[in-house]
């Protein structure tokens, strides 16, 4: 009986052992090169130290027809197959898998808008206003560059509330209704929009600054306010989606004005909102805005079940509204 490089016992000899692994995964060098050394130092007493973990790289462990093989990911045995396309070649993505791809519903409604009433509301409405003011100053009509770096921000919000509502239902031994999900999933979200914007532009040294600062102090001071008042915090979000529904309106005029060049999409872009094979970036503006145009309507109601006094809970979450 012995203990093998997966962590699990067995009463097998070491070629065994290393002809099971050969057979059943894609081994690295590295760990070839252990079973090596482990043969060869046997006689001479020597300890050997465990082998490095494997990690599967981006573009997955294909073989030569092009289909993805299961990867030996970590030195505890921790297996992951690769998943893969229709057509049976490997998936290139690491930050999300086909499951999470979707078709966008770009017919929604764009020019929907809270009208402030309240004391809330119209705090939440100027505050956003004022913060669109430095943002025209610095970015201007980089329409590229300016959605890269406000998706640095927006995906925040989704996973500060996320978070707050996880611990608030594991303190008070409470279901979620469903929102701790539905925000996790506004904030992936969001961040996919950044993944597939840096393939479009690439920020400069000042501009990957300005996102340590800018997030570091949004982080926080989101999160007191959603402690403080979690209305107010969902209606500043609403309305943020809002100028971000107007920006990338504003990008769609530029392009088509000539402006901006209508290059091809961002392969990821295409696989991510399944667009077809020729999608222009054009397309890629449009999705986003109406991603933007749902976590518009998912916050400002999440706002309005806050005004009637009741909890989020209390209403079903609109997962997969995006």
């Amino acid at each position: 009986m012995k203990k093998g490089v997966t962590g699990i016992f067995y009463a097998i000899s070491e070629q065994q052992e290393r002809s099971i692994l050969l057979r059943h995964y894609s081994v690295a060098p590295a760990l070839l090169r252990y079973f090596s050394s482990k043969g060869s130092a046997s006689s001479t007493g020597e300890t050997h130290t465990p082998p490095p973990s494997v990690k599967p790289s981006n573009s997955g462990s294909a073989g030569g027809d092009g289909t993805a093989k299961p990867v030996l990911s970590h030195y505890w045995g921790i297996v992951t197959k690769r998943p893969v396309r229709e057509d049976g070649k490997a998936w290139p993505w690491n930050s999300f898998r086909p499951t999470d791809a979707y078709t966008p519903d770009v017919s929604i409604d764009l020019k929907k808008h809270h009208t402030p009433l309240s004391f809330v509301d119209k705090f939440a409405y100027w505050t956003v206003k004022a913060m669109r003011l430095p943002t025209d100053i610095f970015f201007q009509r980089r329409y590229g560059c300016r959605a890269m770096m406000l998706e640095t921000v927006a995906a925040v919000p989704g996973m500060v509330g996320g978070m707050l509502l996880h611990c608030r239902s594991l303190r008070r031994f409470e279901h979620s209704g469903g929102w701790i999900k539905a925000l996790l999933e506004e904030a992936e979200n969001e961040r996919m929009h950044l993944m597939t914007f840096m393939e479009v532009v690439q920020p400069k040294w000042y501009e990957r600054a300005l996102v340590f600062a800018v997030q570091g102090v949004f982080f926080n001071a989101y999160m007191v306010c959603y402690i403080a008042f979690p209305r107010l915090a969902h209606r500043i979000v609403g309305y943020l989606e809002e100028e971000a529904i107007h920006s990338y309106t504003e990008y769609i005029k530029e392009i088509d004005k000539g402006n901006i060049p209508n290059t091809p999409a961002p392969a990821i872009a295409i696989d991510y909102w399944r667009l077809p094979k020729d999608a222009k970036i054009r397309d890629v503006v449009q999705v986003v805005r109406a991603d933007e145009a749902h976590h518009r309507d998912v916050n400002h109601f999440a706002a309005d079940i806050h005004l009637k006094g009741k909890q989020l809970r209390e209403a079903p979450a609109p997962l997969g509204y995006h």
